[in-house]
């Protein structure tokens, strides 16, 4: 599998601010693998409320595709914890992201992560095009 190709924390235009619990570390006393897949969920809803896109899921919605995460370093329950979120590439129906997981205390990366999420049409049950507004807002933020 190949290792998330990640630009530098300080290229990303969004970072998110989570918090995790004492409740999500394992019985190792580290995070819990699956709890990563809620924190990057968590910076997608921050990503998406600041960039005011909340309102198109009335219309819209996406659903994870893929992913992929490299652990780092192990993390830990009841932490503050950053999370650098990137849209780098917009397609029609998909579209993918690039996160980077830290304890802002330390500065030391938890994770990687990549994951192209799928638009995705309820009523067709299917993948549909990317909304005109969706795209031209991420596309205006990121630079694109």
């Amino acid at each position: 599998m190949d290792v998330p190709q990640l630009p530098a924390t300080s290229e990303f235009n969004f970072i998110a601010d989570c918090h995790t619990r004492w409740s999500d570390e394992d019985n190792l006393g580290v995070l819990n693998n699956a709890v990563y897949l809620t924190l990057l969920e968590e910076a997608r809803f921050q990503y998406f409320s600041h960039l005011e896109l909340l309102h198109l899921a009335k219309h819209f919605n996406f659903l994870l595709g893929q992913t992929n995460i490299r652990f780092l370093a192990p993390g830990r329950g009841s932490a503050q914890v950053k999370v650098a979120i990137q849209t780098s590439k917009l397609g029609n129906r998909s579209f993918t992201q690039k996160y980077r997981l830290y304890c802002p205390l330390t500065d030391i990366i938890w994770a990687e992560a990549e994951a192209v999420m799928v638009v995705w049409s309820q009523k067709a049950r299917s993948a549909s095009d990317m909304p005109d507004e969706f795209r031209a807002r991420i596309s205006e933020f990121e630079g694109m």
